[in-house]
This record gives structure tokens, sequence and C-alpha cells, in this order.
């Protein structure tokens, strides 16, 4: 079995991919994470021992938020050390004040922003679809192998010119195979289709489809609308469609917010962060696939979260627009609608103004 210090740290950066931590307090019961280890004693205690006094704090207690949390998709290339990783997934996570509500919403992988200067990359800065933000920073001068670390820094600097957040407090990177291996260790996710998806990718029985002439052949894995229960494949590739959709990569991206409030729900209700077995098949399943970025440890935010439920996580839409020029498409830009949604979350006004505006909300 791995090292427990490397487990609860591995736990507490899944419950921050997950975007919650409810269960636990077993894993920070001693404060420091680590194991309490047996003190056998053949001497009984006597009244003369010192009355036992208050535990400290557990880590993490002094976070009351309110937070900002990033999650990122990542090419399944990103394993390859000279591999330039792209941020495909972009979900963002508000936990408001107190730490017992909180938005998930996405932003478009080519969402047109402005780049600032990135010296550590060589990078000059300048306007690019949002995506590239990852790549670009990840360069290293003079060398072949990426910085994810790196990478995700330039990406949180963008992120925050464009939102308007000052500061994201911590981020978990995940490859589209590690989640593949988390859904189907937890035993597959039961999910609401909410629209007629055919994968571009699959066969129904999961095998690639074959790509001919640039074009994918043969029959196709087609989701139809209703409550299903999908495995690690299933999910993924369902929640990877974008082609044939009404709404593209808008559709694409309700889809994955969707998917992760459903393994969100089934973590929880396994009991996840309570079950040692469970946990260590997890670890190995997700090997190195998972990356987490932050200021305080996995450990912290997951205790500090440890009260948000998937039912108090609102999804959130932001609608945008395909804009081009002259050579073409260029990207995409959110509405003005999209875009007072991130001011009003700035200001702590986002419960209002939903309510103005309801269609933003996804069930």
């Amino acid at each position: 079995m791995r090292n427990r210090k490397l487990m609860w740290w591995v736990v507490g950066a899944i419950v921050v991919v997950l975007l919650a931590g409810g269960g636990i307090a077993l894993a920070v019961a001693r404060g420091d994470g680590k194991p309490r280890a047996a003190t056998p004693s053949s001497v009984p205690p006597t009244s003369a021992e010192p009355a036992p006094t208050t535990p400290p704090p557990s880590p993490g207690a002094d976070i009351t938020g309110p937070l900002d949390l990033v999650l990122l998709g990542v090419d399944t290339r990103v394993t390859i050390p000279d591999w330039e990783p792209h941020s495909d997934a972009i979900m963002l996570l508000h936990v408001d004040k107190g730490l017992k509500s909180a938005y998930l919403y996405s932003l478009p992988r080519d969402l047109r922003v402005k780049m600032p200067a990135f010296a550590k990359a060589g990078f000059g800065g300048g306007t690019y679809k949002l995506t590239e933000a990852m790549s670009r920073g990840s360069r290293v001068p003079g060398s072949k192998k990426a910085n994810v670390k790196q990478g995700y820094e330039l990406l949180t600097k963008t992120l925050s010119a464009y939102t308007g957040i000052k500061q994201f407090q911590a981020g978990a990177i995940l490859n589209f195979g590690g989640l593949d291996k988390l859904v189907d260790q937890l035993g597959g996710i039961d999910l609401a289709v909410d629209q007629k998806v055919s994968s571009h990718h699959r066969k129904p029985d999961g095998s690639l489809r074959p790509l001919v002439g640039g074009e994918y052949q043969g029959p196709a894995a087609v989701y139809l609308p209703g409550k299903r229960h999908l495995v690690g494949w299933q999910a993924i590739d369902y929640a990877r469609q974008r082609y044939g959709l009404p709404d593209g990569d808008y559709d694409r991206q309700r889809h994955q917010r969707q998917m992760v409030r459903a393994i969100l729900t089934k973590a929880l209700d396994q009991g996840l962060a309570a079950d040692s077995a469970k946990l260590e098949g997890v670890i190995t399943a997700l090997g190195e696939t998972l990356v987490y970025v932050g200021g305080r440890t996995p450990l912290e935010y997951a205790y500090a979260l440890r009260d948000l439920e998937p039912s108090k996580i609102t999804l959130v839409g932001l609608p945008g627009n395909g804009v081009g020029g002259g050579s073409g498409y260029l990207g995409e830009a959110l509405t003005a609608e999209g875009r007072g949604f991130l001011t009003a979350l700035t200001k702590g006004q986002a419960p209002g103004y939903l309510a103005k505006h309801p269609k933003l909300v996804n069930k």
C-alpha cells in the first residue's frame, strides 16, 4: 500500500477535482494528514497523568471563503514530456463566503482573450484563443520539455485579466484518460442526458471509429435523452462531443459541468473519503494523470469544502458567439449577458443576476 501521507494528499486533490470535500473528516482527524500510529503499553493510565488538551483546529478550518478554483481538462498527451498541454475544458468554481454554496461555470476553449507577456516562457503577449494559454505558458526556453504548472500560471493570469477575479486559490488539472479511470473506479455515474448526442469518435461498443479520408466511418455510439448509467468511456465520450449539436461547444460545456456534478454525487454517495479501500483504488487509477496547483494544501481545501453538497452547486452556462476577421473564424466571444454574470460574480451579486437571467442556470 502506498505511503498514507501521499494517500491523503491525493485524496485532497481528488476532492478539489470533484469540487467539494464531503466526508473528508477522516483524512484530517489528526491535523497533519499523517496516520496516528498505535502506542501499545502494558502500563494502565493513572490519575497522575495530565488531562488531555483541546486538539488544534484541523488544517483548513481558517478558510472561510469566498474561493475561486480552477478545474481543467487537458489533452490526454499531457503525459508526454515534450507535448504542449492544451486546456480543452475550462471550468471555474466560485464558492461563496461561508463555503456552503457555489457556482460552476465554463469558459469556451476558443474564447478570444488578451494574454499578458510571460517572461518564463519567453512569451510577449497578445490576443489568442484561451486554450492556447496553457501551451504558450508551458514552453521552457532552450528546452523541448513542457512545464504544465508554468502553463497553468499564464492561464490563471489570463483568466484574472478577463474575468476580474483577482486570485484563484487552487487548481486541478486532469487529463481525459484520468477522468475515464475515475468514473470506472466509482462504478460509473448516473447522468440525465438532456439531448440526443451521437459520438464522433466511438462505436457503440466503445472501440474507436475508423478515420477514412478525414472522416469517421461506421456505426456510432448514441446517447438518448433520459436518465442513463454511463461507464467511464461513455461518460467522457458523451461530455466531449460538440459536432452535430445545436450549440456546439456550448452544449459540450454544459454536459461537462453535468458530468462533474454527477461524479461528485457518486463519490459522496459511496462515502469515498471514509473508505480506505476505495480511496486506494482511485489513487491507483488516477496515477500521474492529476496535477494539483495551489497555495494551501489540497487537504486544507478539502476540509474547508466538506459541507459543500452537489445540490448547492449552481451550474451556469455563459452564452457566446463566434467572431471572425479577414482570415475567417478567430474564436468565441461571450455575449453581454455572459460577461454580465462575471461582473456580478466579482461583486458578490450572482444570485440577483441569475434571478434576472434564469436561462443561464442549467439543470
